[in-house]
């Protein structure tokens, strides 16, 4: 069985592929200048590359988990009770990135899968698999749905080319992308983020999509809105808090408040699995794991509901998020 994405609008998840046996990883510390895939047939490596940053944005981290049990499983191969067998594999992907909420999702996901009925010739590792291929090719409709989305709401306040100001990875390159089809971007400012100058893989990728985009060092953030005047500046999120708080990548909060100064509208773009109702605000986030990187450099940082005008979810968009609306967003009784 192989598995590689079909034009799914986020590096992350096309920089995996499945194959059966095991899990293959573009390595995005070293793009663009080199393109160095790392091959896992255990839990153990993609664990190291999700920690080391080889894996990057938050969906694409909990797809690699997924896999990652996935291939715990065919090492054990036979097992009486498998939650216990595979209990050491789901801490250790656990912890590689807490921080990541669609980690969590995706490996509470094959957790449910193991609660199940499983039947005395039931080939588990085999629904491991299966159970991780779906969550990689839902994330692909997310990734489709958000897009379009966050296209609808930029146009409905910009009816003529304007430019973006964006950061990081993930599913906001989708949303920049079908603004830009729509004939709704005239630019995009990529703004670098730590570590790494990761800035540089969504302008790679921009510019393959002949996009017009701009990498800047994060330091001309504020002149650069100040002279070049975008209308949206357009993230990702490791995770949301109960109350619209989002956990991301540093920098994210200073460029909100920089885009609050500035007046522009300030867009997250994440799925449904990176909202966590545990928590009431990201402040109750513990820092250790959010904001202790390596050697312990801040990694993460947390942007206030205040300044962010909408989140943008598979499920339907959240303007002006606060609890009551994110709440909305997830009630089962909401019609889609």
């Amino acid at each position: 069985m192989q598995f590689q994405p079909q034009g799914a609008d986020q590096r992350g998840a096309q920089a995996l592929e499945w194959c059966g046996d095991n899990l293959r990883i573009l390595d995005q510390r070293y793009l663009p200048e080199e393109a160095l895939w790392i091959e896992c047939r255990d839990a153990l490596p993609v664990a190291e590359a999700i920690r080391d940053g080889a894996v990057q944005g938050a969906a694409a981290v909990g797809i690699a988990a997924a896999y990652g049990i996935a291939l715990a499983a065919r090492r054990i191969g036979q097992a009486a009770d498998w939650p216990q067998a595979l209990s050491a594999d789901f801490a250790l992907l656990a912890a590689a990135r807490p921080s990541a909420e669609h980690l969590g999702w995706a490996l509470r996901m094959l957790q449910d899968r193991l609660r199940r009925p499983l039947g005395v010739t039931a080939d588990v590792p085999a629904l491991l698999a299966d159970a991780a291929v779906a969550i990689h090719t839902s994330d692909e409709e997310a990734s489709r749905a958000m897009a379009k989305l966050g296209m609808q709401v930029i146009r409905r306040h910009d009816r003529q080319p304007q430019a973006l100001l964006t950061f990081g990875h993930g599913s906001a390159l989708g949303v920049i992308r079908a603004a830009h089809g729509a004939g709704l971007v005239s630019r995009v400012e990529v703004c670098a983020s730590y570590p790494a100058d990761a800035g540089a893989i969504p302008h790679l990728e921009l510019g393959q999509n002949d996009l017009p985009a701009v990498l800047h060092a994060d330091a001309a953030v504020a002149h650069l809105m100040k002279v070049a005047n975008p209308s949206w500046v357009v993230v990702g999120a490791e995770r949301i808090a109960g109350n619209g708080d989002v956990v991301n990548a540093i920098g994210t909060y200073g460029l909100a408040v920089l885009a609050m100064h500035h007046g522009l509208r300030f867009m997250v773009v994440a799925s449904s699995a990176s909202i966590d109702l545990t928590l009431e605000t990201a402040d109750d986030v513990e820092l250790g794991d959010v904001l202790a990187g390596q050697g312990g450099q801040p990694l993460f940082d947390v942007t206030p509901a205040d300044l962010i005008d909408v989140i943008v979810t598979e499920k339907g968009i959240i303007e002006r998020p606060d609890q009551a609306r994110v709440a909305e967003l997830l009630s089962p009784r909401r019609l889609h």
